[in-house]
C-alpha cells in the first residue's frame, strides 16, 4: 500500500474553516500531517483496497478531533468515522481511535459495498433549506460573543455557567429545555460530563452554534438527536426529539401524537428496516422538504421583480415634502373622520360662544362675570352632547343608514362607538366647566355679593341672599346637578378599558365591583341621570320663562328614536327566541354555538347579533360576530370567553356537553340532532343583525382578509359566503345547461385571499371544518387560504426544523397538516404582510381590492400604510377597513 503526499487540499463538499489544509493519502493506522504552527488544521487520509477508496477529512482544533468529510464506503462507514470524534483527549487516544477505524474499514472495503448518494445541493429546495436549520439567527459572530460574555459574567457562579441557566446566558430564554438538549449535545460531543461550563468552553460552545456553515449545523441537530452518540438514531430517540421540537413550539397536540410521528419518520427513511438512521437520512429529509413560503411564489416574477425595486424605501430629505406626505397619507384615510369632528366642534363652540355673549350682556354678569358666561356656555354644549349621544348607539337606525342610502360614502358609520366615547369626553369636559363655575367662582361671588349688587338677583335667587352653600345644594337645581355628576362620574369611570376589562392590579374587593358586568349596570344608569337632566333643566335660576328653558328641546328626538330603537329590540327579541343544535368547547375557550334560523330573518357576512342568556342575565346583552353565512340553513357564532358574562355562559353549556367521538372536533360537544337522550340546553335569545365593516365585502372583485386570533370570525362568514357563490355559479352553469333558470345573483367577488394568524395550535379547531370544505370545493383556488401559528419558530430555526420536516412528510403522505389537523398546510411565525400586499399587488393588476382586518389594533396602522403605499405605488388600489374588535 503506497503513501502519497499531495500538495493539494483534499476533496470535500464542505466549507473550510481553517486556510492551511495537509493532504495525506495511505493507511489510516500510518503516520499523519501536522502543522505545528496553528491550533487548527485539516487533515485528509485515504486507503486503497482492489481500486477502491475511502477518503476521510479530519478537523483538529486543540483537545478536539471532528469528521470534516467523507468520500467513498457506505453508510456504516460514515458510522464508524464517527468514532474518531470520541475526543476527551487528543494526544495519547487519537492514534488508538485511527488504528481502530483503520482495521474496520479495511474490512469493510475488502468486499464489494455500493456508496449511499448524496443529495443534490443545487437544486431550489435544498437551496433553500442550506440557509435553514439556525440554531441562533441574531446575534452571530464578535459582536454576538462580546454580549453573551457579558452575561456570562453576570450568571455565572464562581466562574461557571450551570446548564440551567444556558438557555438565559444564549439567548434561548422562551426553550430553556431545548436549550437544555443543546447543552448536552455539545458536551457530549466534547466528552465533557459536568454540569457547568466555564468562559472558555462555553464561546467553543458558541462558535459551534452559530458556525453558519450548514454541515456542521446539521451534525449538532443530528448530536441532539443521537443521544447514546453512536452514530444512529433510533425510533425512541426520534420520538424525543420531536416531543421536544413539540413542546418548544407549544404544539400540544404533536407531543401527544409523538410516537406516531416517530414512526412515520422511521418508515419513510429506514427503508430496509435498520431500526435506526444515520445523519445522511436526516439530511434527505432536510433538504427535500419543501419551503414554507413556496405558495407566495408567483408565475409572473418578472413583474414580481420590477415591482419590488418601484417599492424599495425612499427617504425624503426634505422635511416639509416629507411632513405634506405624511399628512396627505393621513388626510386620505380619515377625512370621513375629520370633517365629522370639525362640524362637531363647530357645533359645540358655536352654541359655547352663542350663550357666553348671551349672559355677557346680562345684569348677572356685574354680579357673577365672566364665571356665568363659562357655566352658561358648558351647559349649552352638554344638552346638545347629551343629546347627541344617543344617536350613535341607535345600531337599528345605523344599519338602516348604511345599507340603504348612501350616507356611508361620506359617514363613517364604522366608527358609531368611537364618536360616541368622543362626544361622552365632550360632556365630561361640559359638566366639568359648568360645576366648576358655579361651585368654586358663581355661588362664593354670590355669597359675598354686597347689598347694592344683590339688587339684581333678587328675582332669581329670592329677597334675601343666601348665607351658604347649604342653599345651593339643598334646592332642587342643586341636588339634582350633584346627583347627576356622581352618576356619571360612575358610569364614565367603569367604562374605561382599565376598569372595564380588569387591567388594573387592584385588591379583589374592589375588583369584584369592575369588570364588563359593572360597565353594562353602570351605563344603565342614564335612565336616571337623563330624568334628573330634565329636572335639573326646568328648575333654573336665572331663566324662568319655560321658552327658555331649552333643555327637553335638544332631547325630546333623539330620547324618543332611541326610545323607538329599544322597543322594536325588546319585541324582535321576544319573537326571536333560538333553538340550539350543536354546541362544541373548543381549546382557547371559544364556545362554538349552531343555533336554528328564525323566520324571516336575513343577514350579510360581516354582520353581528346581540344574544340573552337569561340563566346569565336576564338584562345583558352582548354582541357576537355572525360565523356562518347567508346561505346556511343554520345560525352560528363563535365565543370568546373573556369577561363574567361569557365565562357563565360557557359553564352552563359544559354541564350538558359530552366528550366528542373520532370524527369531530372539539374538546366537549352536544348535538340536539342526534340520539334519543336530548341533552337540556339553556335558552337564548337573540337580537340583529346590525351592520359592521366587513358587510361592504361584496362590492370588490378581489377580497384580502386578515384576522388575528378570535378577530377571524366576521371573515369566517365571509369565506363561506364566497365557496357558497362558487357553488351557486357552478349550479347555475348546470341550470343553465339543463334549461333551468336559477333566480339567485351571484355577488362580484372572483379571489380571496385570506390570512389567519393565531399563537394557540388548538384555535385552529374552530373552523376546521370550513377549512377543509373550501379545500374540497375550491378546485379552481378562488379561495386562497393561509394559517399562521405563531407559537412556532420561523422558518429556517433549528427548534421548529423537525416540525417542518414531520409537516411535509405527513402532508404528502395523507394531505392532512399536523399543525391544524386540516388540509390547509400552516405556515410558521408571522406573516411578512409587505410580501402578502405584493403577492396580490402582483396577480391582480389595474383591480380594487378590499382590505379587511379584523383583530388586535397594534396592526392596523401597518396594514393601513402597506394599502396607502401599493395603492400609490402599483396600479392595484387597496380600500383599508377595519372592523370594531
Amino acid at each position: 500500500m503506497e503513501i502519497q503526499h499531495s500538495k493539494h487540499d483534499s476533496w470535500s463538499d464542505t466549507e473550510s474553516t481553517s486556510s492551511t489544509r495537509v493532504g495525506y493519502s495511505g493507511p489510516l493506522s500510518g503516520p499523519m500531517l501536522v502543522n505545528n504552527k496553528k491550533n487548527s488544521s485539516k487533515k485528509s487520509a485515504r486507503f486503497k483496497d482492489d481500486d477502491e477508496y475511502v477518503e476521510i477529512t479530519l478537523d483538529i482544533r486543540d483537545d478536539s478531533v471532528s469528521v470534516q468529510n467523507i468520500k467513498g464506503g457506505d453508510p456504516e462507514t460514515a458510522m464508524l468515522a464517527t468514532r474518531l470524534e470520541k475526543r476527551p483527549s487528543f494526544g495519547s487516544q487519537l492514534s488508538f481511535r485511527i488504528r481502530q477505524v483503520s482495521q474496520e474499514l479495511k474490512r469493510m472495503t475488502s468486499t464489494k459495498s455500493v456508496p449511499f448518494n448524496k443529495v443534490d445541493r443545487n437544486k431550489s429546495g435544498a437551496a433553500r433549506a442550506l440557509r435553514g436549520l439556525k440554531f441562533m439567527s441574531k446575534n452571530a459572530g464578535s459582536e454576538g460573543w462580546s454580549e453573551i460574555e457579558k452575561r456570562f459574567d453576570e450568571l455565572s457562579v464562581n466562574g461557571s455557567l450551570p446548564k440551567s441557566l444556558f438557555g438565559q446566558c444564549i439567548g434561548m430564554n422562551e426553550s430553556k429545555e431545548f436549550a437544555g438538549e443543546l447543552f448536552e449535545a455539545l458536551a457530549r460531543r466534547r466528552g465533557i460530563t459536568s454540569s457547568a461550563i466555564n468562559k472558555a468552553v462555553l464561546r467553543e460552545f458558541w462558535e459551534q452554534i452559530t458556525d453558519q456553515g450548514f454541515d456542521a449545523r446539521l451534525q449538532t441537530f443530528f448530536d441532539m438527536v443521537d443521544k447514546n452518540a453512536d452514530g444512529r438514531i433510533t425510533e425512541e430517540e426520534v420520538k424525543e426529539i420531536i416531543a421536544l421540537s413539540a413542546s418548544a413550539n407549544k404544539l400540544s397536540k404533536i407531543q401527544e401524537s409523538a410516537e406516531e410521528y416517530a414512526a412515520l419518520i422511521m418508515e419513510e427513511l429506514d427503508k430496509d428496516n435498520l431500526g435506526h438512521i444515520e445523519i445522511y437520512n436526516l439530511e434527505t429529509l432536510l433538504l427535500q422538504a419543501p419551503s414554507q413560503s413556496a405558495n407566495l411564489v408567483t408565475d409572473s416574477r418578472i413583474l414580481s421583480r420590477l415591482l419590488s425595486e418601484k417599492l424599495v424605501p425612499t427617504k425624503e430629505r426634505n422635511p416639509i415634502k416629507r411632513w405634506g406626505r405624511g399628512l396627505a397619507y393621513f388626510l386620505m384615510d380619515n377625512w370621513k373622520r375629520i370633517w365629522v369632528l370639525a362640524l362637531w366642534i363647530s357645533i359645540c363652540a358655536g352654541l359655547f360662544t352663542w350663550k357666553f355673549i348671551q349672559y355677557k350682556h346680562r345684569a348677572v354678569f356685574d354680579v357673577m362675570g365672566y364665571c356665568v358666561t363659562t357655566a352658561k356656555g358648558a351647559a349649552e354644549t352638554t344638552k346638545f352632547n347629551m343629546a347627541l349621544i344617543l344617536l350613535p348607539v341607535c345600531r337599528n337606525t345605523i344599519t338602516w343608514l348604511r345599507s340603504r342610502t348612501k350616507l356611508g360614502v361620506v359617514v363613517p358609520f364604522d366608527d358609531n362607538i368611537n364618536f360616541h366615547k368622543v362626544v361622552a369626553l365632550g360632556i365630561a369636559i361640559g359638566v366639568g366647566l359648568h360645576a366648576g363655575a358655579h361651585l368654586t367662582c358663581d355661588f362664593p361671588r354670590l355669597l359675598h355679593a354686597t347689598d347694592e349688587e344683590y339688587e339684581p338677583m333678587k328675582p332669581f335667587f329670592g329677597d334675601e341672599r343666601p348665607n351658604n352653600y347649604w342653599w345651593f345644594v339643598k334646592g332642587t337645581e342643586g341636588w339634582t346637578g350633584v346627583a347627576m355628576v356622581v352618576l356619571m362620574a360612575i358610569a364614565y369611570i367603569l367604562a374605561q378599558p382599565w376598569f372595564r376589562r380588569n387591567r388594573l392590579n387592584l385588591p379583589k374587593a374592589i375588583k369584584k365591583l369592575t369588570g364588563f358586568n359593572a360597565f353594562w349596570y353602570s351605563h344603565h344608569l342614564f335612565v336616571i341621570v337623563y330624568a334628573l337632566f330634565i329636572v335639573h333643566g326646568y328648575f333654573l335660576y336665572l331663566s324662568k320663562k319655560w321658552y327658555k328653558k331649552t333643555t327637553w328641546m335638544y332631547l325630546a328626538v333623539p330620547m324618543l328614536l332611541y326610545a323607538c330603537e329599544r322597543l322594536i329590540r325588546a319585541f324582535r327579541s321576544g319573537y326571536k327566541s333560538v333553538k340550539i343544535l350543536k354546541v362544541a368547547v373548543y381549546p382557547g375557550n371559544v364556545l362554538s354555538l349552531q343555533m336554528s334560523k328564525p323566520q324571516g330573518f336575513k343577514y350579510t357576512s360581516g354582520q353581528y347579533i346581540f344574544v340573552n342568556c337569561a340563566a346569565v342575565s336576564p338584562f345583558q346583552w352582548h354582541p357576537f360576530s355572525i360565523t356562518s353565512a347567508p346561505g346556511d340553513d343554520y345560525l352560528s357564532i363563535h365565543i370568546r370567553t373573556l369577561g363574567d358574562w361569557t365565562s357563565q355562559l360557557k359553564a352552563l353549556f359544559v354541564k350538558v356537553c359530552q366528550p366528542p367521538s373520532v370524527d369531530q372536533s372539539g374538546l366537549l360537544r352536544a348535538d340536539t340532532g342526534k340520539g334519543e337522550n336530548q341533552p337540556r340546553l339553556p335558552k337564548l335569545l337573540i337580537d340583529g343583525p346590525y351592520g359592521a365593516p366587513a358587510q361592504d365585502y361584496k362590492k370588490y372583485d378581489v377580497l384580502l382578509l386578515v384576522g388575528l386570533g378570535i378577530g377571524a370570525t366576521p371573515l369566517i362568514s365571509i369565506v363561506k359566503d364566497v365557496l357558497n357563490n362558487i357553488k351557486q355559479q357552478k349550479e347555475i352553469e348546470e341550470g343553465i345547461e339543463t334549461g333551468v333558470k336559477n333566480k339567485r345573483k351571484p355577488f362580484a367577488t372572483q379571489r380571496a385571499y385570506f390570512y389567519w394568524v393565531t399563537r394557540e395550535q388548538g384555535s385552529f379547531e374552530w373552523f376546521r371544518g370550513v377549512m377543509n370544505e373550501v379545500a374540497e370545493y375550491d378546485r379552481d383556488r378562488v379561495i386562497e387560504l393561509h394559517n399562521y401559528c405563531t407559537s412556532v419558530y420561523e422558518e429556517g430555526d433549528a427548534r421548529s426544523a423537525l416540525i417542518t420536516m414531520l409537516q411535509s412528510l405527513h402532508h404528502a403522505k395523507s394531505g392532512v397538516d399536523i399543525v391544524s389537523g386540516t388540509r390547509v398546510k400552516t405556515h410558521f411565525a408571522r406573516p411578512s404582510w409587505h410580501k402578502v400586499f405584493k403577492h396580490v399587488a402582483v396577480n391582480h393588476a389595474d383591480q380594487r381590492v378590499g382590505v379587511f382586518y379584523c383583530g388586535a389594533p397594534g396592526l392596523t396602522g401597518e396594514l393601513r400604510k402597506l394599502a396607502q403605499d401599493f395603492s400609490r405605488k402599483t396600479s392595484t388600489k387597496f380600500d383599508f377597513h377595519k372592523e370594531n374588535f
